[in-house]
């Protein structure tokens, strides 16, 4: 029988989300999220929207479980995640997980992205997005990074561009992300793997709306990472 996730761990475990104009999308996610006993980093970069004050109040509901840390203007989802890895050490926590903020990630699979890390099997875990559900075009994108990834940092992985990503707080301690926006999910893989920092691959859902399917990696987006791939080879 497999390990039960408790509440305990829960408590050890926080989740960084890095939010820009979630606004419409971001209170279901950290209620769901909350509501299953987990801890949250929540960092508004820059949002020109009501974002911050959606969070706010969810606050309100959840004090204790979320934390709140703000950009002043907008960086990116690398500068923000790294922002919430900064900020959630203050917390002393045992596991450290990123998720999307936009609805894209279900915190249902919040158990099963930590267990490896609270089994000892892993030290870093990704989470697998079924590639056979996603958009035509973002399917072939992220196919093009797993190989562009496999080529540049010699890792050879299933989703090389998944948001959703745990780590120990000893592990996360010993990679160095600089990552400014999408490449950071590479780098991430890159980290884990030069440090040796022993990973495992977990199968989650992925939502799809025409607002999470307009965000992530598409072609262009796959060409900017690449673009930065090269710079960061020099």
């Amino acid at each position: 029988m497999g390990h039960e996730i408790t509440e305990e761990d829960k408590n050890a475990t926080y989740v960084v989300l890095p939010a820009y104009n979630e606004a419409t999308r971001i209170r279901p996610v950290i209620v769901d999220i909350a509501s299953k006993g987990y801890n949250m980093v929540i960092v508004n970069d820059g949002s020109s929207d009501n974002t911050l004050e959606v969070v706010k109040q969810v606050k309100k509901e959840f004090p204790d479980k979320i934390h709140i840390f703000s950009l002043m203007i907008n960086r990116g989802v690398g500068i923000a995640t790294q922002t919430g890895f900064e900020a959630v050490l203050r917390f002393n926590p045992k596991y450290v997980v990123s998720m999307d903020s936009d609805g894209q990630h279900s915190a249902d699979d919040l158990d099963e992205m930590i267990k490896p890390l609270v089994t000892g099997e892993a030290e870093a875990v990704i989470g697998v997005r079924p590639f056979e559900d996603m958009p035509k075009t973002r399917s072939f994108a992220n196919s093009v990074m797993n190989f562009l990834t496999k080529i540049f940092y010699r890792v050879d992985v299933s989703d090389s561009q998944t948001g959703f990503r745990a780590i120990t707080v000893d592990a996360l301690d010993k990679i160095s992300i600089n990552a400014v926006g999408y490449l950071i999910s590479s780098e991430f893989i890159r980290e884990v793997n030069d440090n040796n920092i022993p990973f495992a691959e977990v199968p989650i859902q992925t939502i799809y709306t025409p607002e999470t399917q307009a965000k992530g990696t598409n072609v262009t987006v796959a060409l900017k990472i690449l673009f930065q791939m090269i710079k960061h080879q020099f």
